[in-house]
């Protein structure tokens, strides 16, 4: 039995869930998510929890057992806590502002980098923090994690300088530089 799979997960007062069919709708305060989950995969709704079986112990669903629980909780944390994402961005002269649902990054480039946000995703930027700090704020744990890939994809940390965007807490091994002539 998959450990991760077995576990119940809590549904908090504040969320509700409904399965119809494959389909899982979480309602909560901080939006509503749906998700088709495998059909092979059964979910048992109790009052405050929901636990995932599987119909036998075949190397696919004993996959899925697992897949389908951690997805589900991450589903009812996001709508009920939200996730965050930190960032940094690293370097002389890079900067960001916020105009509206989008951001502009100077990166060292010979123009501005525009970044539009998607809908269920916001951003606060720490123009005081240095290095400067972004934080994207949202309800789908998927959808921010992406979000801040493609943000660190505009400029992703020098291995010489570690200049650029990285996530925060990520430590860089740098690269030494040339030796020069003895």
């Amino acid at each position: 039995m998959s450990r991760i799979g077995k576990k119940p997960v809590e549904i908090p007062k504040n969320v509700n869930v409904k399965v119809d069919g494959t389909l899982i709708e979480v309602k909560g305060p901080k939006g509503e998510l749906r998700w088709n989950f495998p059909s092979s995969m059964n979910l048992n709704i109790d009052k405050d929890s929901l636990l995932v079986t599987r119909p036998d112990d075949t190397k696919q669903k004993r996959a899925l057992h697992g897949l389908t629980r951690s997805l589900i909780a991450n589903m009812i944390e996001g709508v009920s806590a939200g996730y965050r994402k930190e960032m940094e961005i690293v370097g002389i002269g890079y900067k960001v502002e916020s105009k509206g649902k989008t951001l502009v990054f100077s990166l060292g480039y010979s123009h501005p980098v525009e970044f539009a946000l998607p809908e269920g995703v916001s951003a606060e930027i720490d123009q005081k923090a240095r290095p400067l700090k972004v934080a994207l704020i949202g309800y789908d744990k998927q959808l921010v994690g992406q979000v801040a890939a493609n943000i660190k994809a505009l400029r992703p940390p020098d291995a010489y300088k570690g200049k650029g965007i990285r996530y925060a807490g990520e430590r860089l091994k740098l690269k030494p530089g040339k030796a020069g002539k003895k």
